[in-house]
């Protein structure tokens, strides 16, 4: 049982810090997404300074872009290297979300089973006594029902900030995108002329 504790009390950190992570990392990113087309339109040191006023993940890739093309680097590059950081950012914890979900519900089938193996020492000891006996089995499945109930609310934790990840790592996909065609465009432009 205190192994569930643990669990319980890791499930709910991480959910916490996730939740005000993701909160942080998505502010400001629709008004970014609709404004892209004028940014991108302007001169890339007016484009970077506005990208560097949002602090969401989307404009992290876009600021990336944007002052790698303003400095006359690669701006692929730029926007690969940020793109890989933000997504290593997103994904952080989660990992431990999923093996709490697989793992409360085997310490809790542990707990069971230790019962049940004291109940059945109890029934080979006092073969008279079923309240004995009844009681240790109950007490055993108290581990299951605890194991399941931690590895629900970690299921629905994981869930639910695996959509938000998905949905900022398309944000930041389209974020690139729109970069590096305005990157692209730009050159064309002065190759062009």
């Amino acid at each position: 049982m205190y192994a569930l504790l643990i669990c319980s009390l890791a499930a709910a950190v991480i959910g916490i810090e996730r939740f005000l992570f993701y909160r942080r990392a998505a502010a400001g990113s629709r008004k970014l997404m609709e404004e892209m087309p004028e940014l991108l339109k302007k001169p890339w040191d007016e484009a970077a300074g506005l990208c560097r006023g949002n602090t969401s993940a989307p404009a992290f890739v876009a600021c990336a872009g944007i002052q790698a093309a303003s400095a006359g680097e690669d701006a692929v590059l730029a926007l690969d290297n940020a793109y890989g950081t933000a997504a290593a950012e997103l994904r952080g914890r989660l990992n431990y979300l999923s093996m709490i979900v697989t793992l409360a519900p085997l310490l809790g089938l542990l707990g069971t089973i230790s019962g049940m193996i004291v109940s059945f020492r109890i029934f080979n000891l006092q073969a008279g006594q079923p309240l004995a006996i009844t009681g240790g089995i109950g007490e055993a499945l108290i581990a299951t029902a605890t194991g399941l109930c931690v590895a629900i609310f970690a299921l629905v934790l994981h869930t639910y900030f695996s959509q938000r990840m998905d949905d900022l790592l398309t944000a930041m996909d389209r974020t690139e995108a729109a970069v590096l065609s305005a990157v692209r465009r730009r050159a064309g432009d002065s190759h062009a002329a």
